[in-house]
């Protein structure tokens, strides 16, 4: 070897000291022209490329199923093109690519005698591998902190954006599955790492490739059979990132593993390859298969025996809509009902022991084909057993229509009687005298009533606070049937207060079963055993003064309303269950108690309690409460705002931790579209709120509607600070009139403006 570089020197310096040394004098001349080279491939002009962008949407990876090895005994090989858009919104190719990592999974016929018919499997773990394969430039990554074989990364010099990756290690790609089935459907995914914007600021959501269903046999796009939950289900609750295509919904907040967006991305790992021995599961406490895991996440509040890591983790999550409602999840066909199978059961009903047939009337079925012999069709079918879609057939079997509400004399001094005339149906037909006579045997709370209120002649606002001056609340039983299905109530109350434009509707809430409404049952703990549901009683308005005109209340007037109905049930399903025994549906119903005005009760879950790092003795959690913060309304806006930022009291579903952070609010807390219409605006044209709200009515005064709303979720000092700078009148420091001056906020946040609400609480990045 030294021998061999002395030579190379030796020549190398003989040819130096040879120019040298003869030279003819004409040294530096140029010589003779020569021939023109042949042209060059036009190289890709300055500025056609991209290597950055501004969020994980503005980036697009595609790979095609003919473009990608991953079954077979072929070598590994993958291409894929990547763009990114530039700051006029021009989608380029994005170059300069250091890491991704690729994910594999197959779907196949399940050839045991437990489980789904159709099973996931991850090509990384069924070879020993793991999840997903890294490629890079070099051939080598990182994987927490320990270097591994990845597959080579090349950009392609004469096509910037386009990308290919082969395995240059012993033996084939470990995500390349050799004995698999290439007629089976597989699932690619990939996700790239390492993408900041023109800040140099790391891009904080994951950037993932859509995923592709493909027959590698023939490289034709399938779709999966199993997939019974759409990313359209989840994102009802978890809120849906903004830039994607319609056709590419990502869902916005999953906590787990900092968000992997898509339903299809979670099978990749969570399937029954995942590898999990005996004492792992026990520690767990929960099956790691994504169809009987996401069973106990959802379910966690309401199962009672979870254990191990469960227990830390799904213990407190409360599903916002009903457990039974199969659909409000699977919306993509009825394979939840039509295959059943032992892992999916056991995953919300823990108490059965399939081994033992404790919790199963000591049956232990010898598999799960013989489940179908009693769950396959009829009561005991997942549909009937669990009564999914029985609230909408109970829907309309109460109804309260309101025929009219009058004022009669009364024998007491200053008293007037309000009659209220109802026709009243049950289960399709009118309401007999016997059936009204016990019909407290048919309610889950015989206090509900009717809702009636005064309402404010030139705005529709409700002008009584609950249980206050204004409001006639008024029993459904007790009451006179005068003929088949026509009752009438009737109270008396101040003569004058029964004055003015008011609204009527009723809250009455039954037991329903099956079709029908029917008697209600308790089990030995006195829990209702039947659903509950709501009366169907429409708002109506009539006026108490003659010749008057009605008024419409204001909340129900859609142009000066920013919330709806829909949207509350796009999360809960219904209303109806998340009050107790209220039989609502309505937001004209909610309002009787939740109003901006000054109520018999003056506060409203007044503190605000939060969860502390300490234990009891049982190991339960200490709450306490949050110094220096309190609340004093009922109005409908601010405590539902509340409600949802964890700023309540006792030990509520949503609460917030000892370092201040939000639990159990599923989706992006700053993403007001979540529960505000798409098309509505906060802001009227003067500044104050489309709804002409102008004030917030406390035991010590009136505060301004905006900042109260704002404070609910905004509860610093610098933030009260803010409010009071910007013209608000707060909590510690009231007006003394209802027509409060407008704040000025909507000159920095009405929508629009730089830092309009439309920006600053749109959802963004996770």
């Amino acid at each position: 070897m030294r021998t061999y570089k002395r030579t190379i020197l030796a020549t190398a310096l003989m040819a130096v000291i040879g120019l040298v040394g003869c030279s003819d004098g004409e040294d530096g001349q140029d010589g003779a022209p020569g021939e023109p080279g042949a042209p060059g491939e036009p190289g890709t002009p300055a500025g056609n490329v991209v290597s950055t962008v501004e969020s994980a949407a503005d980036f697009i990876l595609t790979v095609a199923p003919e473009d990608i090895v991953v079954v077979g005994s072929e070598e590994f090989s993958v291409k894929f093109t990547a763009t990114g858009k530039n700051s006029a919104g021009e989608s380029l190719p994005f170059t300069g690519l250091e890491q991704v990592a690729i994910y594999v999974a197959n779907q196949t016929e399940n050839m045991a005698d437990t489980g789904a018919p159709l099973v996931w499997e991850s090509n990384g773990l069924a070879n020993d591998f793991s999840y997903s394969m890294y490629c890079t430039p070099t051939g080598k990554a990182d994987s927490w902190g320990t270097e591994v074989d990845a597959c080579t990364l090349v950009e392609d010099e004469a096509n910037p954006g386009t990308y290919t990756g082969t395995w240059e290690h012993d033996g084939n790609a470990p995500i390349v599955l050799e004995n698999g089935d290439a007629n089976s459907l597989h699932r690619v995914m990939v996700r790239t790492y390492n993408i900041v914007d023109s800040s140099g600021t790391s891009v904080s959501d994951k950037l993932l490739s859509t995923p592709i269903d493909f027959i590698p046999a023939t490289n034709e796009i399938a779709i999966s059979e199993k997939d019974s939950v759409s990313n359209a289900a989840c994102i009802k609750c978890h809120g849906q990132l903004d830039g994607y295509e319609d056709t590419d919904s990502r869902i916005a907040d999953l906590s787990a593993h900092h968000n992997y967006q898509k339903v299809e991305n979670c099978v990749s790992c969570h399937n029954p390859s995942y590898p999990v021995t005996d004492e792992e599961a026990e520690a767990l406490g929960y099956n790691l298969n994504f169809n009987a895991m996401i069973h106990t996440i959802h379910a966690g509040h309401h199962i009672d025996n979870l254990e191990g890591a469960a227990k830390e983790m799904f213990s407190e999550i409360a599903f916002p809509a009903e457990l039974n409602e199969c659909t409000t999840c699977h919306d993509n066909g009825t394979q939840w009902n039509d295959n059943v199978y032992a892992e999916a059961c056991v995953s919300c009903h823990t108490n059965v022991d399939f081994e033992t047939g404790e919790g199963h009337l000591g049956i232990v079925p010898e598999s799960d084909a013989s489940c179908s012999g009693c769950h396959g069709a009829g009561s005991l079918s997942p549909m009937q057993a669990h009564g999914v879609g029985g609230r909408d057939e109970l829907a309309d079997k109460f109804i309260i229509d309101i025929q009219s509400v009058e004022v009669e004399a009364s024998a007491t001094a200053g008293m007037s009687t309000l009659v209220v005339t109802s026709e009243v149906s049950m289960n399709g037909s009118l309401l007999d005298a016997a059936t009204y006579a016990s019909i407290t045997d048919y309610m889950t709370n015989a206090g509900r009533g009717l809702l009636i209120g005064t309402l404010d002649a030139d705005t529709g606002a409700v002008s009584h606070g609950y249980g206050a001056d204004g409001g006639f609340k008024m029993d459904f039983v007790g009451g006179v049937m005068s003929s088949d299905g026509v009752v009438v109530n009737e109270a008396e109350f101040a003569t004058d207060l029964l004055v003015g434009p008011i609204y009527a509707t009723a809250e009455v809430q039954l037991c329903g079963s099956g079709s029908e409404i029917v008697e209600c049952t308790q089990d030995d703990d006195g829990n209702i055993l039947e659903m509950g549901v709501a009366n169907l009683a429409e708002t109506k308005y009539f006026n108490l003064t003659p010749d008057a005109d009605i008024v419409e209340m204001r909340i129900a007037d859609a142009d000066r309303t920013s919330i709806s109905e829909a949207k509350c049930n796009d999360c809960h399903g219904n209303l109806t269950h998340i009050k107790s025994t209220h039989g609502v549906t309505e937001f004209t119903q909610c309002a009787y108690c939740h109003s901006e005005n000054l109520g018999g009760s003056p506060t409203y879950h007044p503190t605000v309690s939060y969860k502390t790092d300490e234990v009891d003795a049982d190991g339960n959690a200490i709450w306490d409460v949050v110094e220096g913060l309190s609340f004093a309304n009922r109005d409908l806006v601010t405590v539902a705002h509340r409600f949802h930022a964890g700023y309540w009291d006792g030990e509520p579903a949503v609460y917030r931790d000892a370092e201040g952070n939000l639990n159990g609010y599923s989706a992006m807390l700053n993403n007001c579209q979540a529960c505000h219409k798409e098309d509505s605006t906060v802001f009227a044209a003067d500044g104050g709120l489309t709804s002409g709200k102008r004030s917030v009515e406390t035991d010590a005064g009136f505060i301004s509607p905006i900042s109260e709303a704002c404070r609910s979720c905004h509860v610093s000092a610098s933030a009260l600070a803010h409010f009071k700078s910007n013209g608000a009148y707060v909590q510690d420091e009231p007006g003394s009139v209802v027509d409060l001056p407008i704040e000025s906020c909507s000159t920095c946040h009405a929508e629009g403006k730089t830092y309009g609400v439309d920006v600053m609480h749109s959802g963004t990045s996770h």
